[in-house]
This record gives C-alpha cells, sequence and structure tokens, in this order.
C-alpha cells in the first residue's frame, strides 16, 4: 500500500501543476514523439529536483497512458559525500521511486583533471549511464534537462559559441548503438519544477560536485561573485524577461523558425554551407 505522503505528491503533479507541469510534460512526449511501445527506459536520477520530478511522471505516464512501456529508474553514485547518497535515498523511498545505484569513480578522475572538468564529467557521466542502461535491457535514457535549460543553451551557444545551437528533446547515441536519448521535461520551466518541490515541502540534491564545492569555497574567500556561463545567461534571461515577457518563448521559438534564406551560412551533417553556394541560382 503506497504511503499517503507519496500519494499526495504523485496527485499534485496530475492536478495542482496539471498545466504547469503534466500538461507540457505529455506536450513535449508526444510533438516529438518519445516514446513507442515496447520502449524500455531507463531515467537518470542525479538526486536533483528536476530528475526526481521525471521520475515521477515517467510513472504517472506509464500508469495513465495508452502505451505500454518498461521503465529502470537509474542513480549513479560518482562519489557522492555519504551525507547526499543518503539524501538521494531517503527521497527515492518517499516519492516511490525503486532505483538501482551503480558506483563509479568519475569525481576523483575528474576534480584534478584541470581544464574543463565540467564537461569532463559530463561525458563520462553520459557514457556510464548508456552503459549500464544497456545491461538492464534498457533502448533509451531520460534525462531531466528542462525548458530554461534549452533556452539558456541557445543563448550559451550564440554569445560564447559562435553558432546556433540547442539542446535537442531526443537524439541518438553515436557511441551507443541502438541507443537514443529523450528528455520529457523539455517544455516544463523551472520556476514551476521549483513551485512543486515548495508545495510539497521536498528537499533535493543542488550539486555534489566536488570541484564546484571547492570553487564555490575558493571564491567565497576571495569574496568574488562571479558565477558559471549558465548562471549568468539565467540572469540575462532575468533581465530580459523585464522588459519582454515573452521573452524565453522568443529564444525557444528562434531555433524552431530558423530562415536559410537569411543565413550567412549553416552546417548540415558537418558540412559547411555558404549562402554564395545558390547566390546566383
Amino acid at each position: 500500500m503506497s504511503d499517503p505522503r507519496t500519494v499526495e505528491i504523485e496527485r499534485s503533479i496530475i492536478k495542482r501543476f496539471r498545466k504547469e507541469i503534466w500538461r507540457p510534460f505529455v506536450k513535449a512526449l508526444n510533438e516529438y514523439d518519445m516514446i513507442q511501445e515496447g520502449d524500455n527506459i531507463a531515467v537518470c536520477i542525479s538526486g536533483g529536483k528536476d530528475s526526481m520530478l521525471l521520475a515521477k511522471c515517467m510513472q504517472e505516464i506509464l500508469r495513465h497512458g495508452k502505451m505500454e512501456f518498461g521503465l529502470k529508474f537509474l542513480v549513479m553514485d560518482p562519489g557522492y559525500h555519504p551525507a547526499n547518497r543518503q539524501l538521494i535515498e531517503e527521497n527515492a523511498k518517499l516519492l516511490g521511486i525503486p532505483v538501482t545505484i551503480f558506483e563509479s569513480d568519475i569525481f576523483e578522475t575528474v576534480v584534478d583533471a584541470g581544464g574543463s572538468p565540467c564537461y569532463l564529467c559530463a561525458r563520462m557521466r553520459r557514457g556510464n549511464l548508456y552503459a549500464n542502461a544497456r545491461e538492464l535491457g534498457c533502448n533509451k535514457i531520460a534525462l531531466g534537462h528542462h525548458f530554461d535549460d534549452v533556452i539558456e543553451t541557445i543563448l550559451m551557444s550564440m554569445l560564447y559559441g559562435a553558432q546556433v545551437n540547442t539542446m535537442m528533446p531526443k537524439l541518438h547515441s553515436t557511441n551507443f548503438e541502438g541507443m537514443e536519448l529523450i528528455r520529457p521535461l523539455y517544455l516544463v520551466k523551472e520556476q514551476d519544477i521549483l513551485a512543486w518541490k515548495e508545495y510539497n515541502h521536498l528537499r533535493f540534491l543542488q550539486c555534489a560536485c566536488r570541484f564546484t564545492e571547492r570553487i564555490a569555497r575558493e571564491r567565497a574567500l576571495e569574496e568574488e561573485v562571479h558565477s558559471s556561463k549558465r548562471q549568468e545567461m539565467k540572469e540575462l534571461i532575468q533581465h530580459f524577461r523585464q522588459v519582454n515577457p515573452h521573452i524565453e518563448t522568443n529564444i525557444f521559438k528562434s531555433v524552431e523558425n530558423v530562415n536559410l534564406d537569411a543565413c550567412i551560412g549553416y552546417v548540415k551533417d558537418g558540412k559547411r554551407h555558404h549562402f554564395l553556394e545558390e547566390y546566383d541560382q
């Protein structure tokens, strides 16, 4: 028999946050054709609010949807502090999520790697998740990236990468044949995830990365106020929002409405094209 608190949390997704969370979640699944009959999906749980909500949404769509598919809930411990791992396990129990935990030493590997440890860590974690998901017979992994992650990525790619790029709702793995990545919270806004967390009085893991913790300590000692590029994008979007309340939607729509007739150049299948190629045709 389900814990009454677990049932209350599940019901809040369908009822209280139907417009803010459930509908955009279902819309993303349908619009981007993320789930097919017979899929076996590994929901990857980091312990944060996003991945925990994703796990609950996936449980609910399996329970109330029309398709049959399998679900596994993977937690990779890359070297968490024991208190952080305990919090993940306690939340999984409270939310009724039957997690499978596997160990790795990724934090130890990247903490002194130099260069871009966040990028290296993300790549290693992704690879580990794919490998373990495939061992469990899964053909897809689901990650908890949300709408804000998408529009922040668009801005970062323009301002720091000199390209128009975005975080795709789904993609095929290039290293694990037959495996696919999906992002079911693609249209769910972070402020609504936070509201769901607060409404249910939940406390989740934020960032358990040793490198981030070390940098935070160093900055505190130096009394600096610098933040990550993604945080910089959050603040920039917040500033834009004060001028135009539709700014987030407009940023998102910009990568749906790319006009190749008004682009100097673009890349397709790894090949670079220039507008002069067809200018006189």
